[in-house]
């Protein structure tokens, strides 16, 4: 049998503090919320692995605990903060995010995964999970102090910035393949302006492909 608590630690001081994780709230909280809790059973032992993990048909996943980890440390979130988190999958990151800032829409256009992520964040009276298409965001929970997206998107997300205060921060992988980067994202009056921040990697979320281009 899997000892979970012991697998939690090794994967944080294993994957995420080795990786120039220094904020101790996030370090607290990922020593906290069982990973494994947001899997089905047959998964479960998959939850600590430095990998992407697949969740419901195979094409979502959970990222990887030291890219989600540095993403949130570089929203700089403070515990009145007002988070979106698109993507959500079934919940662990709205469950870290929930420890971190004041209030967090996690949202999620999966059906099946929405409603697992509602009955795992049930007891978390600060995460409210949302059902509708990720590229347009949840404006109406809006304005954000910060906007997560989990997975990689191919275009500039535009419409989540629009949905950020001013000042707001938004965290993304952006691109595919080996020349991916992890981008913060900073709104600035009507403007916004990103820049890389590490190397990073993840499956695109549904929605953030470039449509093919056709040669002729």
């Amino acid at each position: 049998m899997t000892d979970f608590a012991a697998a939690r630690r090794n994967m944080v001081d294993g994957q995420v503090r080795t990786a120039d994780v220094t904020d101790l709230r996030i370090i607290s909280a990922m020593l906290e919320v069982p990973r494994e809790a947001f899997l089905p059973p047959a998964k479960a032992a998959l939850a600590y692995l430095d990998l992407d993990v697949p969740v419901g048909d195979g094409s979502r996943r959970l990222i990887k605990p030291m890219v989600l980890a540095r993403l949130i440390q570089a929203t700089d979130l403070s515990g009145t903060d007002r988070v979106l988190d698109v993507g959500c999958v079934t919940g662990y990151a709205a469950a870290l995010l929930a420890r971190l800032a004041g209030q967090v829409v996690a949202l999620e256009q999966d059906a099946g995964l929405a409603q697992s992520a509602r009955a795992a964040l049930t007891p978390l009276p600060n995460v409210a999970v949302q059902s509708g298409p990720l590229t347009a965001g949840w404006p109406q929970g809006g304005p954000y102090d910060a906007i997560l997206l989990e997975g990689a998107t191919e275009l500039a997300p535009e419409t989540l910035l629009r949905q950020l205060k001013d000042g707001g921060r938004l965290v993304c992988i952006l691109g595919s393949g080996p020349s991916a980067k992890a981008m913060l994202y900073r709104r600035s009056g009507r403007d916004s302006g990103g820049r890389a921040i590490f190397d990073a990697a993840a499956p695109p979320l549904p929605g953030f492909v470039k449509p093919p281009e056709f040669a002729f």
